[in-house]
């Protein structure tokens, strides 16, 4: 698995890991399965919903590293 960043399309990360979904929920993403929010990189979505995309990126590895123990 490789490590999210700020570049990777959120749609990607749901595809690989759906798990992380929360996260998307927990900073306002609500329609994780509209194409336009499937396509954003996390850095889009952190700038549409004002959040910091450093912690994002930092939980949805987390999140990731979590599940795959």
């Amino acid at each position: 698995m490789a490590t999210i960043t700020k570049d990777t399309i959120v749609g990607d990360i749901l595809d690989i890991a759906p798990e992380t979904a929360p996260a998307f929920i927990d900073i306002g993403m609500h329609c994780l399965g509209c194409p336009a929010s499937r396509n954003e990189t996390v850095e889009q979505a952190c700038l549409v919903h004002d959040q910091p995309v450093e912690e994002l990126v930092e939980k949805l590895n987390a999140i990731i590293a979590a599940n795959r123990k």
